[in-house]
């Protein structure tokens, strides 16, 4: 059993990472140690990153104890960088977490100021000055490598820059001055957020903390309203949406919504996410309210501003697509499926489900896809596997059955039509694959089928029927 974590107070009486706990608790009799979980520390640094969406959207995990934080263009919204990140560890210190931070261009140097420094705000013009005095840890290397370098009395940061580069790069690595490049400003090091950047974004920072449902959603159309002109300049509709909430204690709230088709009416927006917070509405706890609401465009597309005409063709599909976004909204984006159509003569093949909120937006309707692999009638019901049947007599070699049972029911064939042949595709199930002589049947009581033969007579194997579907 190892330390891998101090406080302030384990610190300064000498212990270190890595020590053995029996030689700490030698030292500190009255030591209180906690089994590490590192599966709590992650969802903890995890709920951070959520809450520090608040300052920027940019925000990336560094390892285990750490984040980024891309600020570029946010600093202003919060009175300058220094009142930035007073407001951050004023923040977090309240929430009982006890944390460093610091801002520069460099995400290597703010690392190394967060963890070996005093932290703060550093100009450009003071980079190499600041980082000077620190130990070569704070240039994120390998161990081996510090270890290397200390041996050789390069114990600091000003001892590498006093140094020649060729002869550094050449006993350990381009690795050592990447790190020290990165550090400095000169070579450019992207901070990669751990979530997807909306492409449009609006909040509201409130005062008094809201509670209920309904001031949620107000608030939301508000919201969705003030997008509005952005979607217009954009020529564009909102198709994917995030609405974040975030919790006076710090907890973020996240509840996404999609639509079939590109949104700018902020009360179908609104609407959208009234049967979100209903089918979430369990998980939602609103504890002490919510003080930051903002509503994400995650994905957008063209908006078809065409003109409704008289016969209101468009408003029949504006209500469509209002039901399917409300009903995918309540009970998921696969509880409602449409079929498109694939080339493929094969009918178990030639189509295929998706949902219909991707679907509809296309505006395709089936027969308008350019293929038809229907030239014939088709039942109204098409079974996913074809089931066999047992026919006794039939007219050979092409003829349909007199007669056949299926499901333990008898049917005698009082009218027939076809035989309709379709040869398989035998890039798909090989050249030794059957032809299909497809038959439109109609028994005695008027019940309608679809039953093929498999193969043909006086051919080995014999050939086997199968129903494929029933009409009407």
């Amino acid at each position: 059993m190892r330390l891998t974590a101090l406080d302030e107070a384990a610190e300064a009486i000498g212990l270190k990472k890595n020590q053995g706990v029996a030689e700490a608790r030698a030292i500190c009799p009255a030591l209180d140690v906690v089994e590490e979980d590192l599966g709590a520390d992650r969802r903890l640094l995890d709920g951070i990153a959520d809450w520090c969406d608040r300052y920027t959207p940019l925000v990336a995990l560094d390892g285990r104890d750490g984040l980024f934080l891309d600020i570029t263009g946010c600093a202003h919204l919060f009175g300058g960088e220094k009142a930035l990140l007073k407001d951050i560890l004023s923040r977090l210190f309240q929430m009982g977490i006890d944390a460093r931070g610091a801002i520069s261009s460099a995400p290597g140097l703010s690392w190394a100021i967060s963890r070996f420094g005093s932290g703060g705000v550093i100009a450009d013009e003071e980079m190499e000055h600041v980082l000077s005095p620190l130990p070569v840890a704070s240039l994120r290397l390998e161990e081996q490598t510090i270890a290397a370098l200390q041996k050789l009395g390069l114990k600091q940061v000003g001892d590498l820059l006093l140094a020649p580069r060729a002869p550094l790069a050449r006993r350990f690595g381009a690795h050592l001055l990447l790190r020290l490049d990165q550090a400095l400003g000169r070579d450019e090091e992207p901070v990669s957020p751990r979530r997807a950047v909306a492409s449009l974004s609006a909040e509201r920072r409130l005062t008094d903390p809201i509670q209920a449902e309904e001031d949620i959603l107000y608030l939301t159309g508000q919201i969705a309203l003030s997008l509005k002109t952005s979607l217009e300049e954009r020529g564009a509709g909102g198709r994917a949406f995030e609405l974040v909430l975030f919790r006076v204690d710090g907890r973020v709230f996240r509840v996404a919504a999609g639509a079939s088709q590109p949104l700018r009416d902020p009360r179908r927006i609104a609407a959208l996410f009234s049967e979100r917070l209903q089918a979430v509405h369990d998980d939602l706890d609103a504890g002490y309210g919510f003080e930051i609401l903002r509503l994400n465009v995650m994905r957008h597309e063209a908006f078809d501003a065409a003109q409704e005409d008289f016969d209101g063709d468009r408003q029949k599909d504006v209500s469509l697509a209002s039901f399917v976004d409300r009903v995918s909204a309540r009970l998921g984006a696969d509880c409602l499926q449409s079929f498109q159509l694939r080339e493929s003569h094969v009918p178990e093949r030639a189509m295929t489900a998706a949902p219909a909120i991707r679907t509809l937006s296309s505006g395709k309707k089936p027969e308008a896809s350019g293929f038809s692999w229907s030239r014939s009638e088709r039942p109204l019901r098409l079974f996913l596997r074809p089931e066999s049947v047992e026919v006794s007599l039939a007219e050979v070699p092409e003829g349909p059955p007199d007669s056949f049972r299926w499901r333990r029911m008898l049917h005698r064939v009082s009218r027939s039509q076809g035989p309709e042949r379709l040869a398989m595709e035998w890039w798909i199930d090989g050249t030794d694959a059957r032809a299909r002589d497809y038959f439109r049947i109609e028994d005695d009581t008027g019940h309608r089928f679809w039953i093929y033969r498999e193969g043909l007579y006086g051919q080995l194997p014999p050939p086997r029927w199968f129903m494929h579907g029933v009409f009407a």
